[in-house]
């Protein structure tokens, strides 16, 4: 099937309904796109599983340039003529963007921050000791006119760059095999962090603007916002997860944002440990969870960076381990979807650790820091995504 040809999208405006009917040819078209995008992730799996080294199997995996090459460019016809036209997978992206706009123009970051002083004075007074902190009028903030330039934001695996068409974002979108000329080369898991640097808001800007690739380094706490979007379950060892959520700490300013997106057709409450077990090994880095949402197909979740220092502790506690999807556990013949699996086992810390906070699961989609719950039904597009049913 000459996939390209078979992408040609119709002018009839109703076909941009989900309510339409598929075609059954585009229905076949992105049936073969998911299997392409399917058989990556199930190769990588069971290599991991039979010989154990993941770096050895990682480094081969970036070298297989024909495997990379067609799971590119299936991803990249699947937003072109599928997402797009019907609106699959927008929900995602327009999750982070409100999100983003939220935190840092309409007042989130300033709300969650007086919090944390209200708390560290509580905490402080209940010990008989005083805090000194700083006013009001001095914790950090966007303005709606951008007054501090635009939101510096890092995509990593990005398949077609969804964050340039936003204003007020400064994009930078990375990929091992880019699919679109706007994204660059690299790879994140091996990506060397330099000294930060000492610059102006708009000698940054022109900075991430010559970027070239491929990128092989890049300085530490330079950006406001990195989207981890399906990327995290494309990993197949657990370490790989952990390292690229330290790698998003470093390169986060103080108070950014890490948006991870990851599939899970099951209903809210079925993997909910494992999204408590995520919580704890993401906040271990010197994060604290700021949202959480539960749409058909996926977990949304927020972190904010709250300590200018990424903790690193793997001698008391197996952080990385806690990273773990249901795949994990499945054999080899049975991947399709999250189904019954077997558990990891967990420290005593760990099961402490998760029945504690496992109460804090809202029955739905719930705010950290304001204590709000959310609906499900949030005005976004939540479709059936074909990669996240498929993956």
């Amino acid at each position: 099937m000459d996939l390209q040809n078979n992408a040609q999208t119709e002018s009839d405006p109703e076909l941009f309904c989900p309510s339409v009917p598929t075609d059954l040819c585009k229905q076949k078209e992105q049936e073969k796109l998911s299997g392409v995008v399917k058989s990556v992730h199930r190769k990588l799996r069971r290599k991991y599983i039979e010989v154990g080294d993941f770096e050895k199997i990682w480094r081969e995996h970036c070298e297989d340039e024909q495997t990379l090459s067609e799971y590119a460019f299936a991803m990249k016809s699947l937003a072109d003529n599928h997402w797009a036209k019907k609106c699959e997978g927008e929900g995602r992206i327009e999750w982070c963007r409100s999100v983003c706009q939220e935190y840092f123009m309409d007042g989130g970051m300033r709300k969650v921050l007086e919090k944390d002083e209200k708390a560290a004075r509580h905490a402080a007074a209940s010990n008989g000791a005083t805090l000194n902190t700083q006013p009001d009028s001095s914790l950090p903030s966007f303005s709606s006119s951008f007054q501090f330039g635009k939101m510096r934001l890092l995509d990593v695996g990005s398949c077609f760059n969804p964050f340039l068409k936003f204003d007020e974002f400064l994009t930078v979108g990375i990929d091992i095999v880019p699919a679109v000329e706007s994204v660059y080369k690299c790879d994140f898991l091996n990506l060397q962090l330099q000294q930060p640097l000492q610059l102006a808001t708009d000698a940054l800007e022109a900075f991430l603007r010559q970027l070239r690739a491929p990128i092989d380094t890049l300085p530490a706490q330079l950006f406001h916002v990195v989207v981890f979007s399906l990327l995290l379950s494309y990993f197949p060892s657990p370490y790989q997860r952990w390292l690229c959520c330290k790698k998003a700490h470093e390169l986060l300013t103080l108070h950014g944002l890490l948006l991870i997106i990851t599939p899970d057709s099951s209903h809210q409450g079925r993997h909910a440990l494992m999204m408590r077990s995520w919580r704890v090994a993401v906040e271990s880095l010197g994060f604290k969870r700021y949202k959480y949402v539960k749409f058909s197909h996926m977990h949304l979740i927020a972190f904010r960076k709250v300590s200018v220092t990424t903790t690193s502790d793997l001698v008391s506690h197996n952080y990385p381990e806690m990273l773990y999807i249901p795949q994990d556990f499945n054999m080899l013949e049975d991947e399709e979807g999250f189904t019954d699996c077997r558990e990891p086992t967990r420290s005593d810390f760990e099961d402490d650790q998760l029945m504690r906070g496992f109460a804090e699961l809202p029955d739905a989609p719930y705010d950290s820091d304001s204590g709000e719950s959310q609906s499900s039904s949030a005005p976004f597009h939540e479709l059936e995504d074909p990669i996240l049913l498929h993956s």
